[in-house]
């Protein structure tokens, strides 16, 4: 009786317990609501309706940056991880709580792909630690912005918006980006900053990279590139030389393209155009003092003034350098003076020269030395047309192969003479537009063949055989000319045109049937002559229709000259004699 009595008292002992601490089956790993009921050094105890209280670190309580508020009497919400501990206490954790929370509201954010707001914390490898409500995510190094930082102490302990990329909760695993919010905010304001851009607007911008071709300007969330070209109405070889990332600059819309969104600015737009009026400044022909800004293969840049450069072209720097790198003639930076050959203005070009400063060296030689004047000078170059000779100031004339010897030919005698030697040479023609001067060495001397203009054609001459060979003869006549008879003007009958008939010394005379003033030469056979003397002959003394030859008719004319001094019996019987000859002639005529 009695122990069944204390059973009961038991049991129902252990229902009032029961109903005042309510039940605890499931709680353990799930969220329960408490209220702090005591603050111990850096502790707050907290009674979550169980048989004892638990413990939480004060540090739990606190924002990410900012300390702890909690006091006494709050409700708050933890992480109820065991009914009790070896103490007896409940283990709680408010970090915990506060985990389920965000996780639970992230993962509404992630489907939704909405952005997250979360505070960077800590440095990991790879990237940093962000803490997102009390859940903690990763954000990689390549995901904090849109271009690489170096630097993020400017963003640690401060709110920053995220986007969720990927999340495994049974993991524990959120990866975060900034860079693609930022984006995502660029976006929406470089379009709504572009439909409100148009050409010629002036803004201020920031330098934000700088590349060779130019630099990219931030107009407020949206960057415009400044090329070199744009950035002064001068030459500008880097954009260095102009501007520095982080400068503020003023700058001035050119260009907008809607549908690639490209922006181009420019700086010296907002300057006055110093090619305005650029004709009147400078005019052609007039010298000016300009400074060497670029050198090409093809010529120098010339500054006139800030803004507007020339061009030297290389043929234009020197009279005498020719086929010179223009770096031999001038170096950067160099103050010259040119002369204004041409200006564009719609081109925007100048063109300057550099040698038209100086006197022209082929004027001044032609002026000092004319035509027939004697010079000396050394042998620059020998080529296979003749010889270049160096004069004064720098000029060379040339001795062509024809003017180098009267009576050899100019292949054989160019040979005779080497580069460095000293010749004297007559000045023969000075071209001062073609930059030539020619010269003669054998003007040095008589011509030998000069006389051949006093001879015409038809005039017979008495020449001495000089050579003999197998095509003709070389024959000397007059003071000092020769002259060739070829093989066929040696003697009208071919039996008779034989070179080998004739002996060095014999005295021959020859027609002359050709004179070349220009060339020196004449033409001499003896053939013609013949022939020209039968004709004589025959219209003189007799005709052709009689059937007599050349030898009877020119003995008939003999006989005649002879007069009558024999009696005229004899001349009967001479004329009886001619009478039978001319009759043996007609015989064989037929």
């Amino acid at each position: 009786m009695t122990t069944s009595t204390s059973t009961a008292a038991t049991e129902n002992f252990a229902e009032l317990l029961k109903s005042s601490y309510g039940s605890s089956d499931g709680l353990e790993g799930s969220v329960v609501k408490g209220r702090v009921i005591a603050i111990e050094n850096d502790t707050a105890v907290i009674d979550v309706g169980l048989k004892s209280e638990g413990r939480v670190a004060l540090r739990e309580f606190s924002e990410r940056g900012h300390a702890s508020e909690i006091k006494m009497g709050d409700e708050v919400e933890v992480f109820l991880e065991r009914m009790e501990n070896a103490q007896g206490e409940a283990v709680l954790s408010r970090e915990k709580a506060r985990r389920e929370e965000a996780w639970a509201e992230l993962e509404k954010s992630f489907k939704a792909n909405k952005r997250v707001s979360g505070v960077l914390f800590g440095r990991v490898k790879g990237g940093f630690t962000v803490d997102l409500s009390g859940a903690v995510a990763f954000l990689p190094g390549s995901q904090v912005d849109v271009r690489p930082v170096r630097d993020v102490a400017h963003l640690m302990g401060t709110d920053q918006w995220f986007q969720i990329l990927k999340m495994d909760r049974r993991r524990g695993n959120i990866v975060v980006s900034r860079r693609a919010v930022l984006e995502e905010t660029r976006a929406e304001a470089r379009q709504e900053l572009i439909a409100n851009l148009t050409e010629g607007q002036i803004l201020d911008g920031v330098v934000k990279n700088i590349t060779d071709y130019g630099a990219f300007v931030d107009l407020g969330g949206i960057d415009g590139l400044l090329h070199v070209t744009d950035m002064a109405w001068r030459r500008v070889n880097h954009p260095t030389e102009v501007v520095a990332i982080g400068d503020t600059v003023k700058v001035q819309v050119i260009r907008v393209n809607p549908d690639t969104q490209r922006i181009s600015l420019g700086m010296k737009q907002l300057e006055a155009d110093p090619w305005q009026g650029v004709e009147t400044k400078y005019p052609v022909s007039s010298r000016f003092k300009g400074r060497v800004t670029n050198i090409t293969d093809y010529g120098a840049f010339v500054e006139l003034e800030p803004g507007v450069e020339g061009l030297v072209h290389v043929s234009e720097m020197s009279w005498t350098k020719k086929n010179v790198h223009p770096g031999k003639i001038v170096s950067t930076s160099q103050e010259i003076e040119v002369m204004v050959l041409d200006v564009d203005p719609n081109r925007r070009r100048v063109s300057l020269g550099i040698k038209q400063c100086t006197e022209n060296p082929w004027t001044v030689f032609a002026a000092s030395n004319p035509a027939g004047t004697l010079i000396k000078g050394e042998i620059k170059s020998i080529t296979e047309f003749g010889l270049f000779v160096g004069l004064d100031n720098g000029v060379d004339g040339m001795v062509h192969l024809s003017d180098l010897s009267w009576d050899k030919p100019g292949e054989q005698v160019i040979t005779e003479y080497k580069k460095g030697d000293m010749v004297e040479a007559k000045v023969l023609d000075t071209d001062v537009e073609k930059e030539r001067i020619s010269l003669g060495i054998k003007q040095l001397s008589a011509d030998p063949q000069a006389g051949v203009v006093k001879y015409k054609k038809g005039d017979t001459v008495t020449c001495t055989v000089a050579a003999i060979h197998a095509g003709g003869i070389d024959v000397s006549f007059g003071e000092g000319l020769t002259a060739y008879v070829r093989k066929q003007d040696l003697a009208r009958e071919r039996s008779e045109q034989r070179p080998e008939r004739f002996a060095v010394g014999d005295k021959v005379d020859a027609k002359v049937v050709t004179v070349d003033s220009d060339a020196r030469k004449i033409g001499l056979s003896v053939k013609a002559l013949e022939i020209s003397d039968e004709r004589e002959a025959m219209a003189q003394f007799g005709s052709s229709d009689s059937g007599a030859s050349l030898g009877d008719i020119l003995g008939a004319a003999l006989n005649r000259a002879k007069g009558d001094t024999e009696e005229k019996p004899k001349k009967a019987a001479k004329k009886k004699k001619g009478d039978e000859t001319e009759a043996e002639g007609e015989g064989d005529a037929e």
